[in-house]
């Protein structure tokens, strides 16, 4: 049976948005890997939902990407994709 650790989601919070500041110009992490380095690898989908309500523009939410595809960036898929393309992460 795998054991589930509670945590706070204010704590969680902030190690996501400090793991998603640390992804450096031109590079990009996937929801999963963000969640792992902030302590919870199940948590790929909080990750996703903290990025959704992101409006710090000092937090490259963009950067964070889904596994088989960019994933959501504010309904706006299409600045995603700009953005990454000018950074040349893809």
């Amino acid at each position: 049976m795998m054991k589930i650790r509670a945590f706070s989601i204010k704590d969680f919070k902030k190690n996501v948005v400090a793991v998603v500041r640390k992804i450096p110009r031109g590079k990009t992490l996937t929801y999963g890997e963000v969640a792992k380095r902030a302590g919870h690898p199940l948590a790929a989908r909080a990750v996703g939902a903290i990025m959704r309500v992101n409006k710090d523009r000092g937090v490259p939410c963009h950067r964070v990407v889904a596994k088989n595809g960019l994933g959501g960036y504010n309904g706006l898929k299409g600045e995603k994709l700009r953005l990454l393309k000018r950074e040349k992460a893809i």
